[in-house]
This record gives structure tokens, C-alpha cells and sequence, in this order.
């Protein structure tokens, strides 16, 4: 017998097509200069130059599901990551296909899964690594938590990796790839 009322959690829907192009990038640019710590020596120019519209599409979509992107230097490199304090919007999913199936087998239907919406983006889930480095920068997820990118080992045994922020101390946990909540979406991050 199903779980809850049977009926599906809405997909989560990913719009990467940007209707007006320098309204976007105006509104980036203020983000970009309202938060300089997060991309100490680095000019709004540097930033600019490396979005090409392909680029600019996926960052589109990370703000169309409240990521509130903006450029990060994570382990020495310039990226586009999800900045928002609490995890994005995109919620109520498995971390991959094959934990969405094992729960639509069972008649739960999540609104998606990280991975493929990840890759639907154009954007990658942070690593351990990348997540940590975010945490320098603001005290993100305090009342969320956020699928990370999960190594084969762990992966090829039923699990995967989220994380979070409580106690002002960044906590990386693990769950079964199957498992949702509504307060877990995940991070992306786009490397420019």
C-alpha cells in the first residue's frame, strides 16, 4: 500500500531560456557586487566574459529555482554556486534515477531527483570538498540540508551524501538515495 495520499509531489521544472538577457545580467552584477567576499580579487569584467549564453542559461535555471547564484572561488577556481542561505527550491527529490524508481516502485512519487535535474541544469552537485569551501562564505543551509555529490563506493551501496549546517558547525551525513524530504533540495555549481 502506497505511502502518504498517493499522489505524485509536482516535478520539480527547470527554465533555462532567458527571456530578457541584460535584465538577468544586471541583476547578477548587483548580486556580484553586493557580496565581494565571496570572489575576492576578481572583477565583475573576469565574471562577464565567461558567460556565454550556454552559461548563462544554467545560471538562469539555478535562479529560476531560488538558488540565487553568484560567482564563488572554490578551491582556487571561479564558479556560478548556489548562494542562497537555506537550500534551493528545488525539493521533495531522491539524489538519483535509481532512488526515484525504487520509490515510485513502491507507489511514493517524488517531484524528481538531484542528479538528473543537476545534469538538466547544466550544473554539477558539490562535493564534500566544495560544500565545506561554500561554508567560508556565509552560514548556508541552517535549516535545510542539501544532496551532495556521493562517491561510487557509497552509491553502489544503497546510500548518498547531504549536508548541512547546525550549531555553527558544517555536519556531512549520509542517507539512503531513495530517501526525500521537504527540506532538502540540493547545491549546484557551474564552473566558468
Amino acid at each position: 500500500m502506497p505511502k502518504g495520499n498517493g499522489k505524485p509531489i509536482p516535478r520539480v521544472l527547470i527554465k533555462k531560456s532567458v527571456q530578457n538577457k541584460a535584465e538577468f545580467i544586471a541583476q547578477l552584477k548587483v548580486r556580484f557586487e553586493s557580496n565581494m567576499h565571496r570572489h575576492k580579487n576578481t572583477s565583475w569584467s573576469d565574471v562577464d566574459s565567461k558567460l556565454d549564453d550556454s552559461k548563462l542559461e544554467s545560471v538562469h535555471a539555478m535562479e529560476t529555482t531560488g538558488g540565487e547564484p553568484d560567482a564563488v572561488i572554490i578551491n582556487e577556481e571561479l564558479c556560478y554556486v548556489d548562494c542562497s542561505q537555506q537550500t534551493p527550491e528545488r525539493r521533495h527529490i531522491c539524489y538519483d534515477q535509481e532512488g526515484e524508481a525504487k520509490r515510485k516502485k513502491k507507489g511514493v512519487f517524488p517531484g524528481g531527483n538531484a542528479v538528473d535535474l543537476a545534469n538538466e541544469m547544466g550544473i554539477e552537485l558539490l562535493t564534500i570538498k566544495e560544500y565545506r569551501s561554500l561554508q567560508d562564505y556565509g552560514e548556508f543551509d541552517t535549516k535545510t540540508s542539501s544532496w551532495l555529490a556521493t562517491t561510487k563506493k557509497v552509491r553502489d551501496l544503497g546510500g548518498a551524501f547531504f549536508g548541512d549546517r547546525r550549531y555553527d558547525t558544517v555536519f556531512v551525513y549520509h542517507n539512503g538515495a531513495d530517501s526525500f524530504y521537504g527540506d532538502r533540495g540540493f547545491r549546484g555549481l557551474l564552473r566558468l
